[in-house]
């Protein structure tokens, strides 16, 4: 007689199922986008709904609760919750903590109502004046979590490089990136850190090396204090080590569009320097020629060198060089979640070191103050001004004027932020000459 085992649907591509958290800790929910079989037995490539996608990881059987699994929907056209269309694309939204507040008119009046009756109090309080008459705020756009929308095909949301080297790190990447085929059969590709060649193996490394005649990026030299420097690379004249700084950034930049064609950009790379050469931190690229007064296309700093001021010190040199230029600038939209977080947090603290430095006038009146002024004075476009101002609810109509009001828990917490501040750029130490790139000749 045979015995019929117990029949369990196959886990396949699309099924969604809880899967135990690499912490132990709790079950989320998880999509299965593939599988393969390593040492007799299936692992999976899951996605976590909600989560990021450098959360991505393959997990085993014993993580998934198989019981509570949801097999693959049939009706693919179902629309999607969020998001909205590009260009023929879909950008997913940021969570809504992350979102810019759009300054509503409903929200807008709940605000003025529950502050008028105390703004004449406040001892903290600016008059922003605007220039001519007083008029609605505009409204911002909401903005996304992704640096460009674009089709999320099945190769491209599995992550195909599993570890690199690059100098003394190895790094764990976060997204998919388009490195040639043979090298995501490796389990480690190796990256020469001062020309940023990918390689096989260390020792394919160690004899390019040998021959590699680069200690730093190769462009000029235009910033060096306390240990770091800025170069600049032109991606025309380095087009090969700008493709290669590319296809590492899009290890760690979900929605980066990679630029094959390098020539209409610069690229601004930050480094540590030793005895053994320069190091690369990070780096930020923007067009030569920007319509829209974008001063920023793409901007990363390396895993290794995160939480360590690094962040916020490309975004400075960013807005120095726009000084330079005699521009206001703005980084492309819509910024990654990440990026957004560093950017606001970078307005929040530059706008408001200006408005607490601000003198009272000669007849001990609150000072005064334009978005235009802020503006000029920061080379923070004035959008970008208005949404940080929302965004830290400090902005209030009142009595024909916009009134500024800062809470002593804010004035604090700025205080201790900027105390936190370990490096910043100095201005006499930029050796810079802005060109006029209108000139195709020029490129």
């Amino acid at each position: 007689m045979t015995i019929m085992a117990e029949s369990r649907p196959d886990l396949i591509e699309g099924c969604r199922l809880p899967v135990l958290l690499s912490n132990g800790e709790e079950w989320h929910m998880a999509e299965i986008l593939s599988k393969k079989e390593v040492g007799g037995r299936n692992i999976f490539y899951i996605h976590y709904e909600d989560f990021n996608k450098r959360l991505d990881e393959w997990v085993s059987e014993d993580r998934m609760d198989i019981g509570r699994m949801e097999l693959p929907r049939k009706d693919t056209k179902t629309p999607k919750k969020e998001g909205k269309a590009v260009n023929g694309t879909t950008s997913r939204s940021s969570s809504p903590d992350r979102e810019l507040v759009n300054g509503s008119a409903q929200k807008q009046k709940a605000l003025v109502a529950r502050k008028r009756k105390t703004v004449e109090e406040d001892s903290e309080a600016l008059i922003l004046q605007p220039d001519g008459q007083p008029e609605p705020l505009p409204k911002i756009p909401r903005q996304t979590g992704s640096m460009v929308a674009h089709h999320d095909d099945i190769v491209t949301r599995m992550k195909n490089i599993e570890m690199i080297e690059l100098g003394r790190y190895r790094i764990k990447p976060w997204y998919f990136s388009p490195y040639p085929q043979e090298l995501t059969n490796v389990r480690i590709v190796y990256i020469c850190e001062f020309c940023l060649k990918y390689l096989k193996s260390a020792k394919c490394l160690e004899r390019h090396l040998m021959k590699c005649l680069l200690r730093h990026p190769p462009g000029n030299e235009i910033y060096r204090k306390d240990g770091v420097s800025f170069f600049e690379i032109d991606g025309r004249k380095n087009k090969t080590y700008a493709q290669n700084l590319c296809l590492l950034a899009k290890l760690f930049l979900d929605h980066k569009t990679l630029y094959y064609d390098t020539d209409p950009f610069l690229f601004y790379v930050l480094c540590e320097h030793d005895d053994k050469g320069y190091h690369i931190v990070g780096y930020f690229s923007k067009e030569k020629e920007s319509t829209e007064d974008y001063n920023v296309a793409c901007i990363l700093t390396l895993p290794p060198y995160q939480r360590r001021g690094y962040g916020k010190l490309l975004i400075e040199f960013s807005y120095e060089l726009s000084k330079f230029e005699g521009k206001t600038g703005s980084p492309e939209k819509p910024l990654s979640d990440l990026g957004l977080l560093s950017y606001r947090s970078y307005w929040s603290q530059t706008i408001l070191d200006i408005l607490l430095n601000l003198k009272p006038n000669e007849a001990g009146e609150r000072p005064i103050i334009t978005i235009n002024e802020i503006s000029e004075m920061t080379s923070i476009k004035k959008e970008d001004v208005i949404s940080t101002l929302q965004h830290l609810n400090l902005i209030n109509y009142y009595k024909g004027q916009y009134i500024i009001t800062m809470s002593a828990d804010q004035i604090e917490s700025h205080s201790k932020a900027m105390a936190k501040k370990l490096i910043t750029i100095d201005p006499k130490c930029l050796h810079w000459q802005p060109k006029d790139w209108s000139k195709r000749g020029k490129w």
